[in-house]
């Protein structure tokens, strides 16, 4: 590994660079993009959704949206261009007349104003032949279904299905062994700003200004579906009003903005989803049923870990959730097995939501081990510690750096864990029912081959630019820290530029890689630099750099990891659960920015805590549509719902990891929170959850 960077003003606890304009309303999203000279005014599209989960358009009247003033185009399957590409069928908006799921756009309006379009959408007629299938097989996700099938791979690339040495025999031979299943619900990402794309076609050039994770990942997905060149497509977004993964890869409403926008050529064509819509058409984490089976000798020693997963995809277009892998990396069991199996709905496509995988993945285990240790009279932290392994237990190669033991050690020490009430039940406080849980966190840390940066002088300043996108994490104030570092100068000199296809190639803002990515790229462009022009530079000197090879990345495992602590009152007679105190301790390599990275850590444990008592979309099987889908009827977190709310972390120097010796901060909060909520919930009421949310009618059972 290279090395590591002399923090100078890597560390240092900066304000935010964009957090006055976004306090000050000034900052400038995608549905408010100005109107570039020239462009007239602008048009506003809103599109008219399936009532069907399957079937297909057999009569299309948009006699009377066309004949309301200010109704400029009415596209249907039947009037809009073809498409050069259709293989994602997820993005072949308007292309034919059938229906794959609820809420699929079958018609687009475009005109003068938003309100126009609006009521116009509301015109349009649709009648469907509606394929008439079982309901159980349209959107019910069962593990005893017959049409369960092996996915080739899991997302991100990991296998689907591993084992080492014989799980059968370990759990014939084993003094305790537990079996249970866990269930963790369909949920939708919910970002306060809604998806949203401005487009304008100047002559055969579109412009696009897109909330979006990855302005690249945008550009070269509308190259394709368009048959276009990539000079001829350039994306904007210099703020995004958060996505959590949702706007991590393009979705069906970039095509039909874009689409819009080519048939009114010379205006720009703004198009924002409604929250209803967002629940269809934006993706959403696949519920999952975990199977979990574990034997262990009576001093806890696991001899045998395995997990089955069963979860649903989109008939549409495959979408496998890899939940079953942090079960390979977590804890030491010489026999090990993981699993997955989809089942093939007629629903909308799920995707990525903040931490995939390890998020849904760590509920079952990390409850399954809290049984463990009641099972066992063993204290919880204690069981954990007794089943730390020294390397990997999938690839049998040693950590870059693993502090769960320390975080779990310094959690316990917060939290108070030692004044912990040995039985559940037992402790009642003015009517509510208290007790305590834990769970741990892993995370991987994940670098990105593909960003380039360069380095500029420019009069007494460096810009540094990267076409990468901030999410809301913090980017624009921890890299121009990184680049600072790098060059060896004050922080206050540098600035860097994002979020524009005009910028050099950047890898999308997801699976907490953002920094480490960028970063590192900047890193290196930084080092050129200086290699070419030393301490002296002059205006106009320019570096860049694409990101270095790593070769520790070959020789180590390369985690952040954490433990989470929860308070939990369940009220005797009414079953109200809440969460007074919820602490996690972390251990994510060099904190680069502690404003930044605390913001991320917190906002992860609040989603978690709503994954844990609120959140779940509910799917009505019949229509396979959403039917709480708004944010009165999904409910997530307010800040009354949790008192005492605590993120901390461990001082840990990992110099393999990449330069700045950080690890990726925005999504482990939110991985073991709702399985020490649940394990919380568990010692107040004795009463064992073992399908989120955490409701009344469950805890009261």
């Amino acid at each position: 590994m290279t090395d590591v960077l002399e923090p100078r003003a890597i560390g240092r606890d900066l304000l935010r660079r964009d957090g006055g304009l976004k306090v000050r309303g000034t900052a400038v999203y995608a549905d408010e993009t100005p109107v570039p000279e020239g462009a007239g005014p602008p048009a506003y599209c809103r599109v008219v959704t399936s009532t069907v989960a399957r079937g297909r358009i057999v009569d299309l009247d948009t006699t009377a949206a066309e004949a309301l003033d200010g109704v400029q185009r009415v596209l249907t399957h039947a009037t809009a261009e073809h498409l050069a590409s259709t293989e994602d069928r997820e993005l072949a908006v308007l292309q034919d007349a059938e229906v794959g799921f609820r809420g699929q756009i079958v018609a687009a309006v475009l005109a003068d104003s938003d309100e126009i379009a609006r009521e116009a959408a509301g015109l349009v007629e649709v009648r469907y032949a509606a394929e008439a299938t079982n309901a159980e097989l349209r959107a019910e996700l069962r593990a005893d279904r017959t049409d369960l099938y092996t996915p080739e791979k899991v997302n991100a690339g990991h296998e689907t299905d591993t084992a080492t040495g014989n799980m059968d025999d370990a759990l014939a031979l084993a003094p305790v062994t537990l079996e249970r299943t866990y269930r963790t619900p369909m949920q939708h990402n919910n970002p306060m700003e809604p998806h949203a794309t401005s487009a304008l076609w100047t002559g055969t050039h579109l412009t696009l200004w897109d909330s979006t994770q990855s302005v690249h990942r945008v550009r070269d997905t509308v190259v394709q579906v368009f048959g276009l060149a990539p000079e001829q497509v350039r994306v904007v977004c210099p703020y995004v009003g958060g996505g959590f993964g949702s706007k991590g890869t393009p979705h069906a409403n970039v095509v039909t903005a874009a689409l819009a926008a080519r048939a009114l050529p010379g205006r720009l064509v703004r198009f924002a989803l409604t929250r209803q819509e967002m629940f269809a058409l934006a993706g959403h984490r696949t519920p999952t049923i975990q199977r979990l089976q574990l034997a262990a000798e009576r001093d806890g020693t696991l001899r045998g870990i395995a997990i089955d997963v069963v979860e649903q995809t989109s008939k549409v277009k495959e979408f496998a959730e890899q939940t079953g892998v942090p079960t390979r990396t977590m804890y030491a069991a010489p026999n090990r097995r993981t699993t997955h199996r989809l089942a093939a709905l007629d629903v909308p496509v799920p995707s990525w939501m903040r931490a995939p995988g390890e998020c849904p993945g760590m509920f079952g285990p990390e409850v399954a081990l809290d049984e463990l240790a009641v099972e066992l009279g063993i204290d919880p932290v204690e069981l954990r510690i007794r089943n730390e392994p020294e390397v990997d237990p999938e690839t049998g190669r040693p950590f870059s750096s693993r502090n769960l033991v320390a975080c779990l050690r310094a959690g316990a020490e917060r939290f108070g864990w030692a004044d912990r009430d040995p039985e559940p039940g037992t402790r009642r406080v003015d009517g509510w029912w208290v007790g305590t849980g834990v769970a741990a966190s892993v995370y991987p840390t994940i670098r990105m081959t593909k960003s380039t940066a360069t380095v500029r002088r420019e009069g007494d300043r460096y810009v540094g630019r990267i076409g990468a996108a901030d999410l809301g994490t913090g980017a624009y104030t921890v890299l121009p820290q990184i680049l600072a570092d790098a060059l060896g100068v004050d922080e206050a000199r540098v600035d860097v530029l994002l979020g524009d296809t005009d910028l050099p190639e950047a890898s999308v803002a997801g699976g907490s890689s953002g920094t480490t990515t960028w970063g590192s790229a900047l890193v290196e462009a930084a080092r050129e630099f200086r290699d070419e022009f030393g301490d002296d530079p002059r205006e106009g000197d320019e570096a860049a750099a694409d990101v270095p090879p790593n070769p520790a990345e070959q020789e180590y495992v390369m985690s952040a990891f954490g433990a989470q602590f929860a308070e939990v009152r369940v009220h005797a007679d009414t079953g109200e659960v809440r969460v007074p105190r919820l602490y996690g301790v972390f251990a994510c390599g060099r904190i680069v920015n502690p404003r930044t990275a605390r913001s991320q850590l917190l906002g992860g444990m609040t989603m978690g805590l709503g994954m844990a008592l609120h959140e779940q979309s509910l799917l009505d099987p019949r229509t396979g549509a959403v039917v709480n889908h708004d944010l009165a009827e999904y409910h997530v977190p307010a800040n009354a719902d949790v008192a005492d709310l605590q993120a901390h972390w461990l001082d840990e120097d990992d110099p393999y990891v990449n330069p700045m010796g950080s690890k990726g901060v925005g999504e482990i909060g939110i991985v073991g929170t709702a399985a020490a909520v649940a394990n919380a919930a568990w010692h107040a009421t004795g009463v064992r959850v073992r399908d989120l949310p955490i409701t009344l009618d469950k805890v009261l059972g």
